[in-house]
């Protein structure tokens, strides 16, 4: 006897609206049974984990500050996915374009003017489309894996900030702490809403992305080419389209807005560059594209979903006494609920008790 797993004739719609949904109720299930094992009471549990960051003004501050990275590099996988091209090193390509964004307030530090800031974020997203070029580069013309590229890139990136905050760019009146100078005034991207918190304007600039970029896929014909070459290469090459040029795109793409989500954080939320800059939103923002089923305005809402998660842990910590890597299993748990509904949707169980049975089975195929 074995599993396995049969094609649908047809994919239920209906399922698919629902799966992320039901993957949030497997993910509460789920951890209602961890806060069990833990001695923890699970409702109380989970209102601190999910309710009581949701109920102060403040909190939603915190809110839209950690969703603004999450949504933002969400939007630029979402069409790297879309277009088959599998980019794991949003982390890396967030890292840099922090570090590539910062040259200005780190390096030329004496220069104050209003063209700081606009500078700033050029940079970071010009930073990010440059580390995600060199995976691009080795799979359009080495076909290199781009999976591993991106992914081993990441270390480079964070080792390289290391690098970084603890020579060069050190404050010499830090105190011998690995951080940098402070940011000037000039470079610290604005508040909101400056009398209630201190969300600021990357959490718009993450809504704007992800209303264009649906615009560009709902309605455009770079929109249709990078669907087309993402559910079949042969047909996308009939219609005109040249993958490699979507792949250069795609990685570019998707680079440039996770070094803008790099360097906003940097200049809107920690204001000095230091050893660590993310709790890991590159990694977590796959969840985020995937939850939001690859669609932009499908990842806002995801986007909110995930930096709960963050909030939920941190007030978790402090009401309920629990480790901090709850977190992550929240994420995990989520990731993998995400991805068992999306194989079910495509695929059916079936149990196979014989060898003939699986020839038949394939036969009828």
């Amino acid at each position: 006897m074995r599993i396995e797993l049969e094609k649908r004739p047809q994919v239920s719609k209906l399922f698919g609206f629902v799966s992320p949904l039901l993957a949030l109720a497997l993910t509460l299930i789920a951890g209602s049974v961890m806060f069990a094992l833990l001695g923890k009471d699970p409702m109380e549990a989970l209102n601190a984990f999910f309710v009581e960051p949701l109920l102060e003004v403040w909190s939603l501050h915190e809110l839209a500050i950690k969703a603004a990275p999450l949504i933002l590099i969400a939007v630029g996988l979402s069409v790297c996915y879309r277009s088959n091209n599998w980019n794991i090193g949003a982390e890396g390509q967030f890292t840099i374009g922090a570090i590539t964004g910062s040259i200005l307030p780190i390096v030329f530090y004496d220069w104050h003017s209003p063209l700081v800031l606009p500078l700033m974020l050029i940079m970071g997203a010009i930073g990010g489309a440059l580390f995600a070029a060199i995976p691009a580069l080795l799979k359009a013309h080495f076909n290199t894996n781009e999976i591993l590229t991106s992914l081993m890139l990441v270390y480079i990136a964070q080792l390289f900030l290391d690098w970084l905050v603890r020579g060069a760019w050190r404050d010499p009146k830090g105190f011998n702490f690995p951080v940098s100078r402070d940011f000037a005034p000039e470079a610290i991207l604005p508040a909101i809403w400056e009398e209630s918190g201190r969300a600021h304007w990357a959490f718009i600039f993450a809504i704007l992305a992800a209303i264009l970029v649906w615009f560009m896929m709902r309605f455009t014909l770079k929109g249709f080419e990078i669907v087309v070459l993402g559910q079949s290469e042969r047909a996308g090459r009939f219609a005109g389209f040249s993958s490699k040029r979507m792949i250069w795109f795609s990685f570019l793409f998707s680079g440039a807005l996770t070094g803008l989500a790099g360097i906003s954080e940097v200049s809107g939320s920690i204001g000095h560059l230091q050893p660590a800059i993310s709790p890991g939103y590159g990694f977590t923002a796959i969840i985020v594209a995937f939850l939001g089923r690859l669609n932009p305005l499908g990842i806002i809402a995801s986007g909110l979903v995930l930096a709960l998660t963050y909030l939920g842990g941190e007030a978790a910590q402090l009401s309920i006494g629990v480790s901090d890597k709850v977190t992550r299993v929240f994420q995990g748990l989520l990731l993998f609920f995400v991805l068992s509904c999306d194989t079910l949707i495509f695929y059916r169980i079936r149990i196979v008790w014989s060898r003939v049975q699986a020839i038949a089975g394939k036969a009828a195929q």
